[in-house]
C-alpha cells in the first residue's frame, strides 16, 4: 500500500489534532489519506487517547497497519553495545503469550488464539522454535499440540510439558523427547477461575526448591485441587503465588496478595520476586506472607495488616494510574510508561555487563518498553528502585509479555503486537506476534543438550556463571533422583568456604531436590553460621521433614541468640509449617529483638506464625505478650485475645 512521506504526515497530524476529531472520524481520515496508524498515533499523543477504555464499539485500527517486525526491531532503543534481532514473527508465530526454554535452548511457545473469550474447547497451540545454526533467528518450527483453551503458561521438564490452560494445569507427556505427545494431556489440577481473562494463571517457572511456581490475579477466584477433589477440600486462591511439586503433585499457596502478578523469578540468593499491575509493581515474597491487595480481603480475618511493595517509585505520573497509562501523559512516559507490567526476569546470565546481574526486568505494556529495577538488600528483605529503561520501542504496537535469558546469556522477549493494550477491542486482531532476541556484543548460541550430560557434569554446572545452565542442570538432577556420588560432590561444594555464597546455595538446592538433604545436613549448616545457608536449611527442612525435639531446640536457640534478620525471617516463615503446639519457644525467641520492629517483613511474618497460637491457648499467649520487645506484636496479641473473649459462646 502506498503511504505518505513523513513530513506530509506531520502536517496532516497537526490539522487533524486541531480539528478535534472523534476516534471514528480519525479512522476514516487514516484510511482516506493512507497514513500508517502507528505514525499518526505517535504524532497525536497525548491529544488522542489511543488506548482509552471508552472508545466507541468497533473502533479498531484496521488490518494492514503497524510496522514490519524488522522495522519494529530497528526502532527499539537499547543501551550501547546491545542489538535486537527478530527471532520469529508473523506469520510463523502469532499471539505469543508465554514461552519456555528447554534443555536444548529451544523455545516452546504458547500461541493464545482464544483470548479474551473463555470457552470449554479451543485451538490454542504450542509450537517449538529452534535456532540450529546460532544466528539468532529460528530455522525450524514444530507443532507440538493444538487443542488447548486459553493457554497462558508453559514449562518443560520431568518427561513432558506443564501447561496452564484455564481452568486446568495440564501435563502433556513426551517421555522419549521426540516432540510428539505420548498421550492426551493429563489434568493435574483444576478449579482455576476465569472471571477476568487479564488475570488467569500464568508465569510458570521452576523455583530453586524444585517446585513449579505460578501466579494468578486478584479478580479471578480459584478453588484448586486434583480432579475429583470435593469443594470443602480445595484451596481457595485469588491473588499471589502458588506452587506445585512435579513429583508428589502436592499443591499449595506460596504467598497471598498483590494485584495481578504476571511474572516471577529468583535472584542469586534464591529470593522470590514478582512483578504486578495497577498497585505498586514490585514485591519480594517470603513463603507464607500476606501482601498488599489491590482489592478484597485476605482469607484470614485476623491478619490485621499486610506486607507492602518494595518499589520506591511508580511507573506512572500523577495520581490517576489509569488515565496516565492509557493516555500516555508526558509525566507517565517520563516515569516509566504506565501501570501494566508483564514478565519478570532477574538477569543471571553471563554475556551482559556485570551491572545488570541481579537486577529485575519487566515489560511495560502501555509504555511499549522494558523497565529495569535495582534490587537492594534492606533488612530481612529488599527494596527496589528505578534504573534507566532497558528498551524503549518507537512502535506503539509493541506489547511485551514474557521474557527470559538463554544459554548464550541473551534475552528473548515475546511481543503480542497489537494496536490496543486492553481486551475490550473487537473484532480481535489475531494476525500478529513476534519474539525478539536482545544480544550484547557478539554472543552466539552454541549447540547444547544438557540431558545428555552425566551426573558429575551436571554437578559441575552448579558453578556455571550463567544460571540458565545451573537451573536446568539442577532440574535434571532432580528428575534422575538420589545419587550417592553426586550427593557427596554437592555436599563438598556446599561446605567450600572458598566459593561464593550463591555458589554454595546452588549446591544446597541441588542436594535438596535430588534427595540428599536431611536433618543431619541442616545441623552441619547451622554450625557454619552462614546466614543465607542457615536460612535456606530451615526452609528446605520443612518441605517434608518432621522436626525432632533436638532440632526444634536448635531453632529456638537460633531465634533467641542469632544476629541475622535474614535467618529470623526464615524462622518466622517456618512457624506456619510447624505444629502449633511446637511453635512457642521459637516464637518467643523471635520476639526478643527490638530492632526488628522497623523491618519491612519481620513483625508481620512473626504475627502470621503466632496468630493461630493465640486461639489454641489464650492463657499461654499472655506470656508472649509480656515477653515481646516488638510493640506491634503486643498490640496484635491483645487484639486477638480480645476477639476470643468477645466471640459468641
Amino acid at each position: 500500500m502506498e503511504t505518505l512521506p513523513v513530513p506530509r504526515i506531520a502536517r496532516c497530524g497537526d490539522e487533524i489534532a486541531a480539528k478535534g476529531l472523534t476516534p471514528g472520524q480519525l479512522l476514516n481520515v487514516i484510511h482516506a489519506m493512507r497514513i500508517p496508524a502507528l505514525l499518526l498515533a505517535a504524532l497525536l499523543l497525548p491529544t488522542v487517547a489511543l488506548f482509552a477504555a471508552d472508545d466507541p464499539p468497533g473502533f479498531l485500527v484496521q488490518p494492514g497497519d503497524g510496522l514490519s517486525p524488522a522495522e519494529t526491531a530497528a526502532g527499539m532503543k537499547v543501551p550501547e553495545g546491545f542489538s535486537v534481532k527478530v527471532f520469529a514473527a508473523e506469520p510463523d508465530i502469532v499471539q505469543p503469550i508465554a514461552f519456555s526454554i528447554d534443555d536444548r535452548g529451544r523455545l516452546w511457545v504458547c500461541e493464545n488464539l482464544s483470548y479474551p473469550d473463555w470457552k470449554p474447547e479451543g485451538n490454542d497451540r504450542i509450537v517449538i522454535l529452534e535456532d540450529s545454526d546460532g544466528d539468532g533467528k529460528f530455522d525450524k518450527k514444530t507443532l507440538f499440540y493444538d487443542k488447548l483453551n486459553n493457554v497462558s503458561a508453559i514449562e518443560t521438564g520431568f518427561g513432558g510439558v506443564w501447561v496452564g490452560s484455564n481452568p486446568h494445569v495440564l501435563f502433556i507427556p513426551d517421555k522419549n523427547a521426540d516432540d510428539v505427545p505420548d498421550a492426551a494431556p493429563e489434568v493435574v489440577l483444576d478449579g482455576w477461575g476465569h472471571e477476568d481473562m487479564h488475570e488467569i494463571l500464568n508465569s510458570f517457572a521452576w523455583g530453586p526448591d524444585g517446585w513449579l511456581y505460578g501466579t494468578q490475579g486478584v479478580f479471578t477466584n480459584a478453588k484448586v485441587g486434583k480432579p475429583g477433589t470435593p469443594d470443602h477440600a480445595r484451596v481457595p486462591f485469588n491473588a499471589g503465588v502458588w506452587r506445585l511439586h512435579p513429583q508428589t503433585r502436592k499443591f499449595e499457596v506460596f504467598a497471598h496478595g498483590t494485584s495481578n502478578p504476571w511474572g516471577v523469578d529468583w535472584n542469586d540468593y534464591g529470593q522470590c520476586f514478582i512483578t504486578a499491575c495497577v498497585i505498586p509493581h514490585l514485591y519480594h515474597l517470603t513463603q507464607g506472607g500476606l501482601y498488599q491487595r489491590q482489592a478484597g480481603k485476605h482469607f484470614n480475618p485476623f491478619a490485621f495488616d499486610d506486607i507492602k511493595t518494595i518499589a520506591r517509585h511508580r511507573h506512572w505520573g500523577g495520581a490517576d494510574w489509569a488515565a496516565g497509562s492509557r493516555a500516555q501523559e508526558s509525566s507517565t512516559d517520563a516515569a516509566g510508561g504506565g501501570h501494566a507490567h508483564a514478565g519478570a526476569m532477574i538477569y543471571l546470565g553471563d554475556s551482559w555487563p556485570a551491572k545488570y546481574r541481579n537486577t529485575v526486568f519487566m515489560n511495560n505494556i502501555h509504555g511499549n518498553r522494558i523497565n529495569n529495577d535495582s534490587l537492594m538488600q534492606d533488612g530481612s528483605g529488599y527494596s527496589g528502585d528505578r534504573l534507566p529503561d532497558f528498551m524503549k520501542s518507537a512502535d506503539k504496537w509493541y506489547r511485551g509479555l514474557d521474557m527470559g535469558y538463554g544459554p548464550d546469556g541473551s534475552m528473548f522477549v515475546s511481543d503480542w503486537y497489537d494496536a490496543r493494550a486492553c481486551h475490550q477491542q473487537k473484532p480481535h486482531d489475531r494476525r500478529n506476534g513476534r519474539i525478539y532476541k536482545i544480544v550484547y556484543g557478539n554472543a552466539k548460541q552454541a549447540p547444547v543438550d544438557l540431558a545428555k550430560l552425566s551426573g558429575a557434569e551436571l554437578v559441575k554446572l552448579q558453578l556455571h556463571a550463567n544460571d540458565w545452565f545451573v537451573r536446568h542442570a539442577r532440574r535434571i538432577l532432580q528428575e534422575r533422583g538420589a545419587n550417592v556420588e553426586s550427593h557427596g560432590a554437592l555436599r563438598e561444594m556446599m561446605g567450600d568456604a572458598k566459593l561464593t555464597v550463591p555458589q554454595r546455595l546452588r549446591a544446597l538446592w541441588a542436594l535438596h531436590v535430588s534427595g540428599g538433604f536431611d536433618e543431619s545436613v541442616a545441623k552441619e549448616i547451622f554450625k557454619g553460621k552462614e546466614p543465607w545457608l542457615t536460612a535456606w536449611a530451615v526452609q528446605l527442612f520443612f518441605e517434608k521433614g518432621v522436626a525432632s525435639d533436638a532440632f526444634l531446640k536448635d531453632l529456638a536457640r537460633i531465634a533467641r541468640l542469632g544476629d541475622s534478620q535474614i535467618v529470623r525471617l526464615y524462622l518466622a516463615s517456618a512457624l506456619q509449617r510447624i505444629p502449633v503446639e511446637n511453635r512457642w519457644d521459637i516464637a518467643a525467641g523471635l520476639m526478643m529483638h527490638p530492632q526488628d520492629q522497623t523491618d519491612p517483613n519481620l513483625t508481620l511474618m512473626i504475627w502470621y506464625g503466632i496468630e493461630p497460637m493465640i486461639q489454641s491457648d489464650p492463657a499461654r499467649a499472655a506470656s508472649l505478650l509480656k515477653g515481646s520487645n516488638i510493640p506491634k506484636l503486643q498490640e496484635y496479641i491483645a487484639r486477638r485475645m480480645a476477639s476470643i473473649v468477645a466471640a459468641p459462646k
